[in-house]
């Protein structure tokens, strides 16, 4: 059985305990795999995944690249099918190629939150934690713990 059906099996059985008990599952893994995780070594988030950009981000990006937000959105943005802004191009066009940011202190909320598992109301983002594992070695760790240490 391939790993991504085994994690959707697992959110299928966990959908059941309450929020409250998911949160506090995840949020230990989190904890625990990002001690040893340095997202620098990877990046795969940021070369395969467009982070959606709300205003708020591009008005704070676009000032400290010292452009216009109307500049910066012609340069680096597009629409996508649901009408949000993400990035033209992937990789980000702001990934150097020793898997830094260039603009980490004012990056994409998206991206400040990216994978997504040590925030609140963990219920709500069980699908995409599944996608996110295929993309994330540490989503993929946390799986793997969870699988191993939640009785269900």
């Amino acid at each position: 059985m391939s790993e991504a059906k085994e994690n959707r099996q697992f959110i299928h059985k966990i959908k059941s305990k309450r929020k409250s008990e998911i949160d506090k599952m995840f949020h230990r893994v989190h904890e625990q795999v990002f001690k040893d995780v340095d997202c620098l070594t990877c990046a795969r988030c940021c070369k395969t995944t467009g982070p959606r950009l709300l205003m708020k981000d591009i008005i704070r990006i676009a000032k400290a690249l010292n452009m216009k937000p109307n500049a910066f959105i012609s340069a680096y943005v597009r629409s996508d099918e649901e009408h949000d802004y993400v990035f033209k191009t992937m990789p980000c066009p702001f990934l150097e190629k020793d898997n830094t940011c260039i603009i980490y202190d004012v990056r994409p909320k998206a991206c400040r939150t990216y994978p997504h598992t040590d925030r609140i109301n963990q219920k709500q983002l069980l699908r995409l934690h599944v996608l996110n594992a295929d993309i994330c070695p540490a989503v993929n760790k946390m799986f793997s713990r969870l699988k191993k240490n939640t009785k269900i």
